[in-house]
C-alpha cells in the first residue's frame, strides 16, 4: 500500500512539472544516477544529467512569463503521461502491482493534472505567479515525499485529484450557465 501511495504522489509531481521530477529522482539515487529509473537507465548519465538540467531551468523560468508558460504547458501535456508513468514505475519498484498498471495509473493521474494545470490556465487567460510558484514547490515536495514519507505524498496528491475533479465540475457547470444565457 506504502508503493502505491508513494507512485501516486511522484505521478503528481509528474503532474505539474515533467523536468524537475525526473531530475530529482537522478539525483537522489547518488552516484548511479538514473539506473534504476525505467527508460531513463538506457540514456546516458551525462547527456541526461544535461537535457533534464536544461528542460528544469527552462519549466522555473520560462513558466514565470505568459508566453513562457504556453509553451512548457504544451511540452508538458504531451510528455506528463509518459513521465508519470516512469515516476511511478521509478518509485514502486518492490510492490506486487503489474508494471503495466503502475505506468498505467502514473501516467494517467500526471495527464489529469497537467490537464486542470491547461484549462486553469486557459480560463484566467494565464496562471498568477503565486499558483506557478506553489507549482514548483509542491512538485518538489511530492517527489520527496514519494521517498521520504509517501503516505503524506499519497495523501496530497489524492487531493490534487480531488481539486481536479472539482475544476471540471465548476468548468461543466460554467459552460452550461453560458449556455443557458445564450439561449
Amino acid at each position: 500500500m506504502i508503493e502505491i501511495l508513494a507512485t501516486l504522489s511522484a505521478s503528481a509531481a509528474a503532474g505539474m512539472r515533467i523536468g524537475i521530477p525526473l531530475l530529482i529522482i537522478g539525483l537522489l539515487q547518488g552516484s548511479n544516477l538514473w539506473s534504476q529509473v525505467p527508460i531513463l537507465s538506457h540514456i546516458s548519465s551525462p547527456i541526461l544529467l544535461g537535457c533534464l538540467t536544461t528542460w528544469s531551468l527552462i519549466e522555473l523560468l520560462a513558466s514565470k512569463k505568459l508566453w513562457g508558460q504556453r509553451v512548457v504547458q504544451l511540452v508538458q501535456l504531451l510528455l506528463s503521461p509518459l513521465v508519470g508513468a516512469i515516476m511511478g514505475l521509478a518509485v514502486a519498484s518492490a510492490t506486487a502491482t503489474p508494471d503495466w498498471l503502475i505506468a498505467l495509473i502514473g501516467g494517467l493521474l500526471a495527464l489529469v493534472l497537467q490537464l486542470v494545470q491547461v484549462g486553469w490556465f486557459y480560463r484566467l487567460r494565464g496562471l498568477p505567479l503565486w499558483a506557478v510558484f506553489l507549482q514548483d514547490t509542491l512538485c518538489i515536495a511530492l517527489v520527496l515525499f514519494a521517498f521520504d514519507a509517501p503516505k503524506q505524498g499519497g495523501l496530497i496528491a489524492m487531493i490534487l485529484l480531488w481539486l481536479a475533479v472539482r475544476s471540471a465540475k465548476q468548468w461543466y457547470d460554467w459552460y452550461r450557465w453560458g449556455q443557458r444565457t445564450r439561449a
